[in-house]
């Protein structure tokens, strides 16, 4: 025991020597890297990471404290705890926003290193670091290649985090995403900015071209899209609505918010809504739901209900009629929320109008070779429901198709944007941000190289589309 821990101390203290040693490296120029190496590549055009669904760091602040900081999201220790106290929320229908149950709390993403520190490491503190838990290791192995590539924080290398529980669409998040792309022009000499987006992040992107269709135009030079999913995510939103989500599985998920504990946010929550299958895509196969119900006329007998995934209000209605949380002794309603759903219907229809401008080169990756759910299947002809509302006190099964564990491969493949690639790669949906096929990928599409190799996690198996015209 004591060994082990000798071990995964000097792993830390390797690790801050690195970062040490990459300091004392020649200063970049303004473009990113040494006089040399920008002789040999050319200067860096700047880049712009963009985090998905819960990709953010999230601190909360109180109103009437201002020394009150504290980080809510992600925390390993007191991870269920934090998050029922300052994430519950409730949705404002008049305003479009998601509002914290204590109306003290507002809820922020930290600009620290321009926008960097809140898409890194999401759990930055001394127990995740000792541990080296690498399920909180977001952005960094892509941080670190860009850096270790010429790119230089706040000249070159900015990073976008937001509040992942508002509309992908929500005034704030698209006035930040401007920011952040004139911020960038404008730090690197007005050279146009490339977008690299995980997950959610890409729809929120699309939100922006389709609703700033000639600023993203002015701004944006290249948009490279990880993991997107682009026509929703049948399985895992869908269920999601109705038994919550789980990010963490194995032991570490007893350190971690806990699935009810999700569900209670997910069900208030506009980009949960906003990522459920899309009705009007011509899907290969209609994802379905199924219910084995029993039949009150029938002496209880099983029958299997079949509803299809993209019309699913009628379930979501009646499953979750009698949803409610208890919050500092109060008991709040939370039924599926139809105000929310008209709200992501035409959410969806921004999503649909996004048109690529004609200097914008896009670029696509999505992760394949999983066991991705698609289809859901609720009770089972032995031990049917009764109540629908027993659904959301049961353990899903699944259909599944290819993907990454979250977004088929036929969701994250349909754009319908004229690409300049799409690339299939063998890894998961968070594993794909640190994935050396996938930083290969980002190197080759950027043109630039890494001064030092160093060993990351490589997939056994990686599957290319032909390049599209």
């Amino acid at each position: 025991m004591l060994g082990a821990v000798v071990r995964l101390r000097m792993r830390v203290i390797r690790r801050h020597l690195r970062i040490r040693g990459r300091r004392r490296c020649p200063r970049p120029r303004r473009g990113g890297g040494t006089e040399a190496e920008e002789e040999e590549q050319g200067p860096r055009e700047p880049v712009l990471l963009v985090s998905g669904m819960g990709g953010s760091v999230l601190h909360a602040r109180r109103r009437s404290d201002p020394k009150f900081d504290h980080r809510a999201w992600v925390r390993i220790l007191r991870a269920d705890a934090d998050f029922k106290k300052y994430l519950w929320s409730l949705y404002n229908a008049d305003t479009g926003y998601v509002e914290s149950l204590d109306d003290d709390v507002e809820i922020v993403v930290p600009e620290d290193d321009h926008g960097l520190f809140a898409i890194d490491i999401l759990d930055p503190s001394w127990f995740v670091e000792l541990l080296h838990l690498s399920m909180v290791y977001h952005f960094h192995d892509m941080i670190d290649m860009l850096i270790n590539c010429g790119y230089e924080k706040g000249t070159t290398l900015f990073g976008y985090g937001y509040d992942f529980r508002q509309s992908n669409r929500i005034d704030k998040a698209m006035v930040g995403l401007r920011t952040k792309l004139e911020t960038a022009y404008k730090a690197s000499g007005g050279k146009k900015v490339t977008i690299i987006s995980h997950s959610m992040g890409g729809l929120l992107v699309r939100c922006f071209m389709s609703m700033n269709h000639d600023i993203f135009s002015k701004y944006v030079n290249k948009w490279i899209c990880i993991a997107c999913p682009f026509q929703g995510a049948p399985g895992c939103i869908n269920d999601s609505l109705l038994t919550g989500l789980q990010f963490v599985y194995g032991f570490e998920s007893f350190f971690f918010v806990s699935r009810w504990a999700m569900h209670q946010l997910l069900v208030e929550c506009p980009s949960i809504y906003e990522m459920l299958p899309n009705p009007n895509f011509k899907w290969k196969e209609k994802p379905i739901v199924q219910v084995w119900r029993k039949n009150p006329d029938k002496d209880g007998t099983a029958e299997l209900v079949l509803y299809e995934a993209t019309d699913c209000v009628s379930l979501f209605e009646e499953a979750l009629q009698n949803n409610e949380l208890k919050y500092n002794g109060k008991t709040i309603a939370l039924p599926f929320n139809m105000a929310i759903f008209k709200w992501a219907t035409e959410t969806r229809r921004i999503l649909e109008n996004a048109k690529l401008p004609n200097t914008v080169s896009f670029y696509s990756i999505y992760g394949t070779s999983y066991e991705t759910p698609y289809d859901v299947c609720y009770g089972s002809e032995s031990s049917p429901i009764g109540d629908l509302s027993e659904v959301c006190r049961t353990v899903p099964m699944y259909t599944y198709v290819d993907g990454d564990c979250t977004v088929p491969v036929e969701s994250a493949m349909a754009d319908g944007f004229v690409a300049k690639e799409r690339v299939g790669v063998r890894a998961d949906h968070r594993g794909l941000l640190c994935d050396e096929n996938v930083l290969e990928l980002l190197k080759t599409w950027l043109g630039v190289s890494e001064k030092t190799r160093r060993r990351r996690r490589v997939s056994k198996l990686q599957v290319m589309d032909v390049p599209c015209p």
